[in-house]
């Protein structure tokens, strides 16, 4: 039953393609933010408990957009971890591979993307029996060609890089076919949540949605199931 779970929300995640990162400071953002990510056309976010108002945001979020799928990110401890699922999120995503972290989320059947960036790393993973893993910090641990090296001796294991992807960059990701999708904060940054500028978070969001389908439509492999 759990992985039926894990595979049906991680298939979700491909079809997206982008998993919008957000660090938010107001739940009471969450309504307007979640409303110009869904008519962007990324029904999806990973919001960060970088913030006091994480779990409550996550909350707003369900509450208001039932068919989001609603994630919770920089999940560092089990209580963040039990406040993220009781809130609502989907999945968690942790920075880094905690293994006490990681097992307590198993344990718990907690829908879990870990953070790994080394062979030992997601060979921890592996022995979990998880075949998808965040990739973090993406750009400066070495970008896509540090993913493709990685990615050679674990032939069915998946990425998820975040950490220095923009629009400028994510399709040399998306054109790789062992990365699910990617997570990116370019279209939520915060600096436009305070400010209360949904529309432009509405327009970088439909010109991400467009970059995925641009990529997936030059014949570059998916492998998103």
């Amino acid at each position: 039953m759990y992985m039926d779970a894990m595979n049906e929300i991680l298939d979700k995640i491909g079809t997206i393609g982008i998993v919008p990162v957000v660090v938010i400071d107001r739940a009471e953002d969450a309504p307007r933010l979640g409303e110009a990510l869904c008519d962007g056309g990324l029904p999806c976010a990973e919001v960060t408990f970088r913030t006091e108002a994480a779990a409550e945001a996550i909350a707003v979020l369900k509450r208001e957009f039932p068919h989001m799928l609603v994630g919770a990110g920089t999940v560092l401890t089990p209580r963040q971890a039990d406040q993220a699922m009781e809130a609502g999120a989907a999945f968690l995503v942790s920075p880094g591979l905690n293994v006490k972290l990681l097992d307590y989320c198993l344990g718990q059947n907690y829908p879990m993307i870990p953070g790994c960036m080394t062979p030992g790393e997601i060979e921890q993973a592996m022995e979990r029996g998880l075949r998808t893993v965040k990739f973090f910090p993406a750009e400066a641990a070495g970008g896509i060609r540090f993913i493709r090296a990685l990615a050679a001796p674990y032939r069915d294991v998946r990425f998820m890089p975040t950490g220095g992807i923009h629009a400028g960059n994510v399709e040399e990701y998306l054109a790789f076919d062992r990365v699910l999708a990617c997570g990116g904060s370019w279209m939520v940054k915060g600096d436009l949540i305070a400010a209360g500028d949904f529309d432009r978070i509405r327009q970088l969001t439909r010109e991400a949605v467009q970059l995925v389908a641009r990529c997936r439509g030059t014949g570059a492999e998916r492998s998103a199931g």
